[in-house]
């Protein structure tokens, strides 16, 4: 193994120690003191630096958001696993992932289940984070530009659903989505006002329940129109 990537591979282990105490710390909130074994040796697995522009890459593992460009940013690592691990995933899932970015949360799912279906509202950052996952060997990944509040229905329903960015409320699409059974995790919100990151379940009678796990900061949910698409 090269220097480089032995010193990439000691900060995963480090962040993933960093995850741990961060969940720990949260559990009054989240319920959840640890994280699944397999949603951490995930969080150990993906390269995060990969995923940021090199003007970041120093900082690639500091458990923080970074700025990606366009006006997003690749999601604290904290959050990346904590999301992930409360839609409980099951390796023959199939996830519709809506705010693709640089792919990051995209390649953690693709180590956890069946197929990922990513949506991503600025085709630029799209276009990049299709080839950059496939460079990287996460061929169980799809990624289109759209967006993002319709979902993606040809290939719904969906086992579970995450949204990396915040909605004044739940788009009636990804509930209609949604597999009975199913859950999702999306941050409810403002902009600039509170949010918080909401699990939704489906029951198997199509019914809907919610609750409220803790307060976060994500850019908002843009529509085509905002960005002159």
């Amino acid at each position: 193994m090269r220097a480089g990537e032995e010193r990439h591979e000691r900060a995963r282990r480090a962040l993933v120690e960093k995850i741990a105490a961060e969940a720990a710390a949260t559990a009054d909130y989240t319920g959840r003191r640890h994280f699944s074994e397999r949603v951490m040796a995930a969080m150990a697995k993906v390269p995060r630096h990969e995923f940021v522009p090199s003007s970041e890459e120093r900082l690639a593992y500091v458990n923080e958001p970074l700025p990606i460009g366009y006006g997003q940013t690749i999601s604290q690592p904290y959050i990346v696993a904590l999301m992930t691990d409360l839609l409980d995933l099951e390796p023959d899932h199939r996830v519709l992932e809506i705010g693709t970015g640089s792919g990051y949360q995209a390649a953690v799912l693709s180590e956890l289940v069946a197929r990922v279906y990513s949506v991503e509202v600025v085709p630029a950052l799209a276009a990049q984070a299709a080839e950059r996952l496939a460079r990287l060997g996460y061929r169980n990944v799809e990624v289109r530009a759209s967006d993002g509040s319709k979902g993606w229905a040809e290939h719904a329903p969906f086992d579970a659903i995450i949204v990396t960015a915040a909605a004044p409320s739940v788009p009636p699409a990804l509930l209609d989505q949604l597999k009975s059974g199913g859950r999702m995790a999306i941050p409810v919100g403002g902009e600039y006002r509170t949010q918080n990151l909401v699990i939704i379940e489906k029951d198997e009678a199509g019914k809907f329940s919610e609750r409220a796990v803790l307060p976060v900061a994500f850019v908002k949910l843009t529509h085509p129109r905002e960005i002159g698409i």
